[in-house]
């Protein structure tokens, strides 16, 4: 019997039930873009928030983004890529790192964030603004959501995980798959997993056995 696949993301798959893990917020601070040399964008959401504004004000912007589908989403949406990361919050400090001091990035982030490198750049006096443009909260979705027990999960984000064991909890008999090794520390200690070899849902489905 095939074990049903069920895929917490905001994105979705053909081959999963597909659960929205959040629900997203959108904020409009007022931000002058004309201040800034280029973005950091960590996430799609991000880059939907940017649509609330005229896009004369901020198109020319080059952005920083974390992995290769936030690229993609700030190219379709006509914007130009200054560098892609690994898709690990972490590993964009040494990507800024090779910038001048004098350059002025805005962090286009969501209310609650896991990587801390905005911290760290700030003490070695990198220049690091930022706008908080949208916030996230666990869907009703995945709250309400019944999994079978013998079923494979797969995970996109530490937020899914926490969503997820709010009201549910892993069974022995479930395969777990995570995305990178920040979402997989999420996940209780004595939950195995298995990790994608790259940062996209598709890679997921290649470690399903």
């Amino acid at each position: 019997m095939t074990k049903q696949i069920y895929l917490f993301s905001i994105s979705s798959h053909p081959d999963a039930v597909s659960i929205s893990s959040l629900d997203i917020s959108f904020f409009q601070p007022s931000i002058d873009f004309s201040k800034y040399d280029y973005f950091i964008l960590t996430s799609k959401q991000a880059v939907k928030a940017l649509q609330q504004y005229q896009k004369e004000e901020y198109i020319d912007k080059q952005a920083l983004c974390i992995s290769a589908q936030t690229a993609k989403s700030y190219e379709e949406l006509g914007g130009k890529i200054l560098e892609v990361g690994t898709g690990y919050g972490d590993d964009l400090k040494n990507i800024i790192r090779k910038y001048p001091k004098k350059r002025r990035w805005l962090y286009l982030r969501a209310e609650t964030i896991a990587s801390d490198f905005v911290k760290v750049l700030e003490k070695e006096k990198y220049k690091i603004y930022e706008s908080i443009v949208y916030k996230s909260e666990c869907s009703k979705a995945i709250q309400n959501v019944q999994v079978q027990k013998n079923a494979i999960l797969i995970f996109t984000s530490p937020s899914s995980i926490k969503c997820f064991l709010k009201r549910h909890t892993i069974d022995n008999n479930q395969e777990v798959i995570v995305i990178g090794k920040t979402t997989g520390k999420a996940l209780p200690k004595q939950i195995k997993y298995k990790i994608a070899k790259q940062k996209t849902i598709q890679s997921c489905f290649k470690e399903i056995e």
